[in-house]
C-alpha cells in the first residue's frame, strides 16, 4: 500500500511540476509577445524601418558584426564588380574620344593650313592683276598722248613717220586719229602707201 501511494504522489508531483512549467511559460511568452507586437505598431506608425533598423542595431552585435565583415571580405558583392566593369567601360571610351579629338585637331589645323596658303595665293595673284592693270592703264595713256602728238603734227611730217611704221602700228594709230586729221595725213602720203593703208583701215573696220 504504501508502494501504491509513493507511486500516486510521485505522478501528482509531476503533473504539478509540468502545470507550474507552462504556467511560468504562459506568463512570460505572451506578454513578451505582446509588447514586440505593440513595439512593431509604435515603430510602424511612427515612421522607422523596422527592418533597416534591425540590421543596424544587429551589426553593433559583436560576433554577429564580425561575421558581416568576414563576408565582405571573403566574397565581393558583384556590385562592385558591375561598377569595376562600368569604369573601365567609361575610362577606354574616354580614350577613344581623346584620340578621336586629337584627329579631328589634325585636320582642323591642315584645313587652317591650307586655307592660309590659298589666301596668300590670292593676295599675290590680285598684287599682280593690279600691277598688270596699272600697266596696261599706263600703256592706254601713253598711246593716248603718243596719238595727240601726231594729231598735233603737221601732216607733212606725220605723214612719212607713219609710212615708215609696220602696217599693223600705223593702222592702230591712224584708227585713233579724228577723221579730219587722217584725211589730211593721207593726203601727204604717196598714192601707193594711202591706197595700201586705206585698205587695211577698210578691213579693220569691217
Amino acid at each position: 500500500m504504501r508502494k501504491k501511494s509513493n507511486e500516486s504522489t510521485g505522478l501528482e508531483e509531476l503533473e504539478e511540476s509540468k502545470i507550474s512549467k507552462f504556467q511560468w511559460f504562459l506568463v512570460i511568452f505572451i506578454p513578451l509577445v505582446f509588447a514586440v507586437t505593440v513595439a512593431l505598431i509604435v515603430f510602424t506608425v511612427a515612421g522607422v524601418d523596422v527592418v533597416e533598423k534591425a540590421k543596424e542595431m544587429s551589426g553593433k552585435i559583436p560576433f554577429i558584426e564580425s561575421n558581416q565583415n568576414g563576408e565582405e571580405k571573403g566574397n565581393p558583392s558583384k556590385n562592385d564588380e558591375k561598377v569595376l566593369m562600368k569604369l573601365e567601360k567609361l575610362e577606354t571610351e574616354i580614350e577613344n574620344k581623346e584620340k578621336e579629338i586629337d584627329k579631328l585637331e589634325g585636320i582642323i589645323d591642315t584645313r587652317d593650313k591650307a586655307i592660309e596658303k590659298a589666301e596668300a595665293e590670292k593676295q599675290q595673284l590680285q598684287t599682280e592683276m593690279n600691277l598688270l592693270k596699272d600697266s596696261q592703264n599706263g600703256s592706254k595713256q601713253a598711246f593716248k598722248d603718243i596719238i595727240r602728238t601726231y594729231e598735233t603734227m603737221a601732216p607733212k611730217k606725220s605723214a612719212p613717220i607713219i609710212t615708215e611704221m609696220n602696217d599693223e602700228d600705223a593702222v592702230e594709230i591712224l584708227t585713233s586719229m579724228k577723221a579730219a586729221t587722217l584725211a589730211k595725213v593721207l593726203e601727204q602720203m604717196t598714192t601707193v602707201d594711202a591706197a595700201r593703208l586705206t585698205k587695211k583701215l577698210t578691213e579693220q573696220s569691217s
